[in-house]
């Protein structure tokens, strides 16, 4: 029986410049995601356009506006803090050594050791 951790586990895969913002890479696997009720994002995320791209596709966002923002954005505050489920996801494939540390330079070579980790992760 799978524990609690390990329900949350990636869909599907995306890799973007270093310097690519958050919601570039979200943008773009937005088609593939399941049907869902909220997003939990981080401020990386807070984008107008992102935003109506997922209202558009009937699922409300749970990401609380930058500092910048000249207009507060409004956000599930309880909800907004189950997100360290999420964290503690993204950081299990960091205790592999060759995808903390990009040991491999060239991208598809990365790309297949951070799916590499995932699969040993959450599937086996």
């Amino acid at each position: 029986m799978p524990s609690p951790m390990q329900t949350a586990a990636p869909l599907s895969f995306f890799m973007t410049a270093g310097q690519a913002s958050d919601y570039t890479g979200a943008a773009a696997l937005l088609d593939d995601m399941p049907k869902a009720q909220w997003l939990l994002g981080d401020r990386g995320y807070d984008a107008d356009r992102f935003r109506d791209a997922l209202q558009a596709k009937g699922i409300q966002p749970c990401i609380p506006g930058r500092r910048s923002r000249k207009e507060p954005i409004r956000y599930d505050k309880r909800l907004y803090r189950r997100r360290s489920r999420i964290e503690i996801m993204f950081g299990r494939p960091k205790n592999w050594r060759r995808v903390a540390t990009r040991y491999h330079r060239c991208p598809t070579a990365f790309f297949s050791a951070v799916a590499l980790a995932a699969t040993v992760i959450f599937w086996l």
